[in-house]
């Protein structure tokens, strides 16, 4: 299996309904490597790093969320640099 990191900008409405802490939960289910924040224009921000199966999954689960979440878009970009740490958490 291959490693890959890519980095995801979620739009809609994805800020104060929990997803953070959603994609946080499903990420550590995945054995996903990264991090999560909100940015100050209403978007989160994913950095994904890990199995390239297990990275696809994440991608295609951001669509979903949290249960209180609108997800209008997903913009993904493919990130060179290795990720150091082994968790998945929320950056502040």
């Amino acid at each position: 299996m291959s490693q890959i990191c890519q980095r995801f900008f979620v739009s809609g409405h994805v800020q104060g309904v929990f997803y953070r802490d959603a994609t946080t939960c499903k990420a550590e289910q995945l054995s996903v490597r990264g991090w999560v924040r909100n940015l100050s224009d209403g978007r989160v921000e994913v950095l994904a790093c890990g199995e390239d199966k297990q990275v696809h999954a994440l991608a295609r689960w951001l669509w979903e969320g949290s249960d209180r979440c609108r997800v209008d878009s997903v913009r993904v970009e493919q990130v060179d640099e290795p990720f150091a740490n082994d968790d998945f958490y929320i950056k502040y």
